[in-house]
């Protein structure tokens, strides 16, 4: 089924919009659809297994390629408490986050990052986020594989998770790799002056400092409780679409959870696909959808806000855990 529905709806405000917004395109994958010719499955959500569905999409398709894939944080399976207030942590512990081994984890990152390689332009760039769980491990496939990489970014966040036990350092950051497909590639797209507005410092660095998804964007689902347990920020997705493609460029997410990529490419005049086999994750995406989604190119948090909160606010925040 495919929808293409103009809806009149409320805005992120709660105000009202008289602003048509267009659904997506919805395309349930199956086994008689051969190939996916690119025209027609832009600005689509594909419900399918994106290693399957990338097989039959054209090569040389995209211009940026965006990769949330799971952590593999091999948590222990039971509730954990936080031992002085014995509070429940709520941790990652969805399906799509458990594998049996290593071996298992690698073998999916090295299929899904070789499959994505093949549908890029010659002319894109690939971001992939992780935390120290599996970073290490993924930056050696894509190398092994033939990407090149040409920086990381360091998300600071502002309001990361207290460190409630006080046996580690508090885990304030995930990291960005951004790369080519390989070392030949020439003429990627980087904006300059976006890429300036959202480093820190004199020296404009790859660091990037905002807060985690919570409050109205933070989706739940019937009971209430967090819909995707790693539901990254508009402001992330903001500053990755905005330093490495332009307007009108042609965006994949395949493993796209609850839609962020989408939304903020389509709200930046970008075209996108993005593949998610969760149906909870894709009735989210289409409600999403029915939002109007207004977007600046200014930082959300100033450079002397994080001065600020580099020297009191994440300090503070510290050290009272």
């Amino acid at each position: 089924m495919v929808d293409t529905t103009e809806h009149n709806q409320n805005d992120l405000s709660g105000q009202d919009s008289s602003a048509k917004i267009k659904l997506p395109k919805l395309i349930r994958d199956a086994s008689n659809i051969s190939s996916y010719n690119t025209e027609d499955i832009e600005n689509s959500i594909i419900h399918g297994d994106s290693l399957n569905v990338l097989d039959r999409m054209k090569e040389n398709s995209f211009d940026m390629v965006f990769i949330d894939p799971p952590y593999f944080l091999q948590l222990p399976n039971k509730e954990l408490k936080r031992w002085k207030v014995k509070t429940t942590v709520d941790a990652v512990n969805d399906k799509w986050d458990k594998f049996a081994s290593y071996e298992e984890y690698d073998s999916f990152i090295h299929e899904l990052l070789t499959k994505v390689q093949r549908v890029m332009k010659p002319t894109a760039t690939i971001w992939l986020i992780s935390t120290y769980h599996s970073l290490f491990r993924i930056g050696k496939i894509m190398q092994d594989i033939g990407y090149w990489i040409l920086n990381d970014v360091i998300w600071v966040k502002t309001n990361p998770m207290p460190n409630w036990l006080g046996v580690r350092f508090t885990n304030a950051t995930e990291t960005l790799i951004w790369a080519v497909k390989d070392k030949t590639a020439k003429k990627y797209t980087l904006n300059k002056d976006h890429a300036k507005t959202f480093g820190i410092g004199k020296v404009r660095a790859n660091v990037w400092v905002l807060p985690i998804c919570t409050g109205k964007e933070r989706l739940k689902n019937s009971n209430g409780d967090k819909l995707h347990s790693t539901q990254k920020p508009i402001e992330l997705l903001k500053r990755v679409i905005l330093t490495s493609t332009n307007e009108n460029d042609l965006i994949l997410d395949p493993v796209a959870g609850t839609g962020t990529t989408g939304c903020v490419a389509g709200a930046l005049n970008r075209r996108f696909v993005m593949i998610e086999k969760n149906e909870e994750y894709i009735d989210s995406m289409l409600e999403r959808f029915k939002l109007e989604l207004e977007i600046s190119d200014k930082p959300l948090v100033k450079n002397d806000k994080i001065i600020e909160l580099f020297s009191e606010g994440l300090h503070d925040s510290v050290s009272e855990n």
